[in-house]
C-alpha cells in the first residue's frame, strides 16, 4: 500500500472528550510540541498525484495509535481517489500541538505547495487552558496565511470538556465558526462528531479514535472536503 507523506509524529498526549493523559494528572494536556521541526517527507520516494491536500493538526490528524495508513488523512486520501478525485494528502499532524506551534511551523507547511490547507488545531491550547483570544487570533492567523499563498481552507471544528467551567467551553467552540464565516473558509462543525464519548471507538485512553472510530471521524470531513476541492 502507498505510504501517506507525512511528518514524523512527537510524543504521546491526549486530547479532547474526557480528562487528558500523557501531560501528567496535573494538566490533562498533551505535551508541548516543537515550534518546528523537520521538515515534511516530500515526494522523492514517490510521485504525488492530483490536488494536494495538507493535514495540519495535533495527535487526531497525525493518528495517534494507529498505523500511518488509518489516520484519518490516509482513509481521506482513498475514499476521494475511489470516487474518481485524485489527491496526495500529506499529515502534517503532530502530537500535543498547539495553535501557536501550528501557525511557527505554517512556512514549511506551506512550502508543500497545497491546493488545499486543513486545520485541526486548538484543543490542546483549549486543555492547557489559554485564552480563548490568543487560540482565536493564532488560527485566523493560520487561515489568513494559508489563503495568501494560494490554498483553499477547511477549518475542522473542536469542542472539549467541561472541566473549565462552561462559559470557557462555549467560548472556545464559538471560536471555529466565528473565524470560518469572517475569514469565508469551510468548516466541519466538531471533528469527532460521533465519536468522542463512544467507548467502543475509541482506545484505551478513551481519547484517540481507533480505527472503526476513524472511519466515522472521516465520514465527518469528506463532504465538506469535497465541497472545497470543488471549489
Amino acid at each position: 500500500m502507498r505510504a501517506i507523506h507525512s511528518i514524523p509524529a512527537i510524543v504521546f498526549g491526549g486530547l479532547l472528550l474526557g480528562v487528558g493523559c500523557g501531560g501528567g494528572p496535573e494538566t490533562g494536556a498533551e505535551p508541548a510540541a516543537r515550534s518546528a521541526g523537520p521538515p515534511i517527507e516530500t515526494a522523492a520516494e514517490q510521485p504525488r498525484e492530483g490536488s494536494i491536500v495538507v493535514f495540519l493538526g495535533d495527535s487526531l490528524t497525525a493518528g495517534y495509535g494507529l498505523p500511518q495508513d488509518q489516520a484519518f488523512p490516509a482513509v481521506l486520501e482513498r475514499r476521494l481517489r475511489a470516487s474518481g478525485i485524485p489527491v496526495t494528502a500529506v499529515n502534517a499532524g503532530v502530537s500535543g500541538d498547539t495553535t501557536a506551534g501550528g501557525l511557527a511551523r505554517l512556512d514549511w507547511v506551506l512550502g508543500q505547495r497545497p491546493a488545499v490547507l486543513v486545520v485541526g488545531l486548538g484543543a490542546n491550547d483549549a486543555l492547557r487552558g489559554q485564552p480563548l483570544e490568543n487560540v482565536e487570533a493564532n488560527l485566523r492567523a493560520i487561515v489568513e496565511r494559508g489563503k495568501a499563498a494560494g490554498a483553499r481552507v477547511l477549518l475542522l471544528g473542536m469542542r472539549i470538556p467541561t472541566n473549565y467551567g462552561p462559559d470557557y467551553g462555549e467560548g472556545f467552540a464559538a471560536i471555529y465558526p466565528r473565524v470560518a464565516k469572517s475569514l469565508g473558509v469551510e468548516l466541519v462543525p466538531f471533528l469527532l462528531d460521533g465519536v468522542g464519548g463512544h467507548a467502543g471507538l475509541n482506545q484505551e485512553d478513551g481519547l484517540h479514535p481507533n480505527a472503526r472510530g476513524t472511519e466515522i471521524v472521516a465520514d465527518n470531513v469528506l463532504p465538506h472536503l469535497k465541497r472545497v476541492l470543488k471549489q
